[in-house]
């Protein structure tokens, strides 16, 4: 696999160049909306943090897409959970509680997203207590909004990647593609309940040991959508070296290449860095807890570059968000 052949297929992620499209909203209603002393972060957090006390509420908001309900509602209605609930691991939160916001045509789809929305509050053990539904909806929506608490002391940042560290990367093996999509590795929905947060909670026991600097969950946009996003918060630069990039054994029995694997929404799985001192430490954790994780490179000084490289003297700068 060449350098420049995953290049080309970072730059072309349509996920990638969605968030690009969006970034001038987001900082409009950054700039221009009210500010309170009560908020300690916000926009450019997966989880955004309110102060209270000893701890941080934290929020977290995700649509899901029609064109996800109307094919798979189901699973749709899982992942509105789902997304929500690993953004609040992701800065070593537990969630606490979640609403939902719905608006179907057909009862049959209805039906089978509720069940879904079910099915994730049962796996995840997060109550649902607020929603607004509307049943005579000309289009199908569903989002959702989840709170959760960290402890002050503990919050790990998804914007507080420091020049130096390195990036581990930490992805749970046990997977399959889903039903859906072929860039979708499903970690959770053939587990129990148990299973499922005990991995999470490795990203607590992280937090609570103040030994990573930052923190994303891998989302839609892959492994490097996700990490552009962090250089981004951060105003930092990132170089990967590619060859570090672990592909599950299940996935590479069938004939998934790296191509292919980093543009996958890796469920169950986190981008951190960390001081190399400390890297051993949650590479450990994360082996504990049954995730398989690794350094897959470092944080730079250049503001917002993606560079990546094959552990020899080739490098490629692929983009700058």
């Amino acid at each position: 696999m060449t350098l420049k052949k995953i290049a080309n297929s970072i730059k072309k992620n349509q996920y990638i160049l969605e968030k690009k499209q969006i970034s001038p909203i987001v900082q409009f209603i950054d700039k221009n909306s009210f500010k309170s002393a009560n908020i300690f972060t916000d926009i450019g957090e997966d989880a955004a943090t309110i102060k209270n006390n000893d701890k941080y509420i934290l929020v977290t908001t995700d649509r899901i897409k029609t064109t996800f309900i109307e094919n798979f509602p189901f699973g749709a209605g899982f992942s509105s959970i789902l997304v929500s609930v690993d953004d609040i691991y992701a800065c070593g939160g537990i969630p606490l509680a979640a609403s939902i916001i719905i608006s179907v045509k057909e009862p049959d789809i209805c039906k089978e997203l509720l069940e879904g929305i079910c099915e994730g509050s049962q796996k995840f053990k997060v109550p649902i207590i607020r929603g607004h539904t509307n049943v005579h909806g000309k289009y199908y929506e569903l989002s959702s909004t989840m709170i959760g608490e960290i402890k002050k002391e503990d919050y790990i940042s998804a914007g507080n990647a420091q020049v130096g560290d390195n990036i581990i990367l930490a992805v749970d093996f046990d997977g399959k593609t889903g039903k859906a999509s072929k860039l979708y590795y499903d970690t959770t929905t053939f587990k129990s309940s148990e299973e499922v947060l005990r991995k999470r909670k490795a990203m607590n026991m992280i937090a609570q040991k103040h030994i990573a600097n930052a923190s994303k969950d891998i989302s839609n946009g892959g492994i490097f959508g996700t990490l552009i996003q962090m250089i981004n918060y951060s105003n930092v630069g990132a170089d990967v070296n590619i060859t570090k990039i672990k592909i599950p054994p299940k996935l590479i029995d069938k004939g998934y290449d790296l191509e292919t694997y980093i543009q996958m929404y890796l469920t169950t799985s986190f981008i951190l860095t960390a001081p190399e001192v400390n890297c051993k430490e949650i590479v450990e954790t994360f082996q504990e807890y049954g995730l398989n994780a690794n350094i897959i490179g470092n944080i730079i000084k250049d503001p917002n570059l993606l560079r990546i490289n094959n552990g020899k003297e080739e490098s490629i700068d692929v983009i700058r968000f």
